[in-house]
């Protein structure tokens, strides 16, 4: 333990830097927003979703949805990220591990906060997920595989911090396959829907498996760069090496969705097929198409991964940069999946009078403050881990 600390402490020591101004400050403000947030559930349920929300009959999926899609693809990529190393043995991704499970904890409670503000009658999902379970609802067993995955990290996650690291193995493991499984179902809510051209067809569960990868190393790189920052840390060279190898297996991600993203919009606009050739122009020349040049694939794929091939994984500054352009541009991929594969209208095409081409959304205040709040929470989680666990260090991790 004390070589570990030894090559990443500067003399002046570094858990001291957790308790400066700018740390309090930090924490201060990410509970601030946090407690916004909240209050902006809360007196949503109370008024009605109707009079706050910004949803309606035609799209009743918000920005909520997609805050939500984008926490459980983040936590999935980060349970991806940590199990190549303390799962299946690739050495160099063991100094990211404890964190990546933490925050894999971190995000997926985030996103629970939030969806749970998106139900309106919220407190009485956990009794009917019981009393009235629905196996042929791919809905039920989403919530039922999450609340099993979330149970099976924080129990990996206390094996870890126990050093007993076999039984996190397992528990580690059980974790991942519940997690890919769950995934893949969510991956599922939409691509079953006949209703939806934009969403159906059988790739959306491969698509979001491999988008969470891509979403977990980009997370962990992120959330790792600000550790060593919030603790006044130097990297060692084994977590250099490690955030090296993450960046070139997210590299690799980000070329396999850049793959999908093409053959997505060349299948929906090539016949013009009903339904789905609207959706696409809307993307692609229409008002979302700034989300879709600019969020998704800038800033969600190309300069990420112009940036990690450029430096070849090794520029610790550079590497904070592309995952940062790649959290903001994962979030647009997200919210222009819920929200795009929605606005076309079921009746479309049918020359109804007075019926519009396309439907439209705009997020409310009370929305934005929910989802504000869902990544402030997520936020406080982090900088309260990093100074409750010591900057997830151990021994083999």
């Amino acid at each position: 333990m004390n070589n570990v600390l030894a090559g990443i402490l500067p003399a002046s020591g570094g858990l001291e830097a957790t308790e400066s101004g700018k740390y309090n400050i930090a924490i201060g403000l990410m509970a601030l927003l946090t407690v916004l947030g909240v209050g902006a559930g809360i007196h949503s349920l109370y008024v009605g979703h109707e009079h706050t929300f910004g949803v309606s009959r035609g799209v009743p999926w918000g920005v909520l949805i997609a805050a939500y899609v984008f926490f459980v693809v983040t936590s999935t990529g980060l349970c991806i990220v940590s199990s190549v190393g303390h799962v299946f043995g690739f050495k160099n991704f063991n100094p990211i591990a404890k964190r990546a499970v933490f925050m894999s904890i971190a995000t997926i409670i985030a996103g629970f906060l939030v969806i749970a503000f998106e139900i309106e009658n919220s407190w009485r999902m956990p009794v009917g997920n019981v009393i009235g379970a629905n196996p042929t609802s791919n809905i039920w067993w989403m919530g039922t595989l999450y609340g099993a995955y979330l149970f099976f990290m924080m129990i990996e996650f206390v094996m870890l911090q126990k050093n007993l690291h076999k039984v996190a193995t397992g528990f580690g493991l059980a974790g991942l396959l519940t997690g890919v499984v769950a995934h893949s179902n969510l991956g599922a809510v939409f691509g079953l829907l006949n209703g939806r051209e934009f969403w159906h067809g059988p790739y959306m569960p491969i698509y979001f498996i491999t988008s969470a990868a891509m979403s977990g190393c980009v997370a962990i790189i992120f959330f790792t760069y600000l550790a060593y920052k919030t603790n006044g840390w130097k990297m060692s060279d084994s977590m250099k090496k490690s955030m090296e190898s993450v960046a070139k297996m997210g590299a690799l991600m980000m070329a396999i969705i850049i793959f999908f993203t093409s053959w997505k919009m060349i299948t929906g606009v090539t016949g013009q097929p009903p339904g789905k050739f609207e959706a696409m122009q809307s993307l692609l020349t229409g008002p979302y198409a700034l989300n879709f040049w600019g969020g998704e694939v800038l800033l969600g794929m190309i300069i990420p991964f112009a940036i990690i091939l450029g430096v070849k994984g090794r520029n610790m500054n550079a590497l904070f940069v592309a995952a940062l352009a790649g959290m903001i541009g994962i979030f647009f991929m997200r919210y222009d999946l819920v929200i795009v594969g929605q606005l076309v209208p079921a009746y479309h095409g049918m020359g109804l009078v007075d019926y519009p081409d396309l439907l439209t959304y705009v997020p409310s205040l009370h929305e934005n403050l929910v989802v504000v709040g869902g990544i402030a929470f997520c936020g406080l989680i982090f900088l309260m881990g990093e100074k409750m666990f010591r900057g997830h260090v151990s021994e083999n991790h």
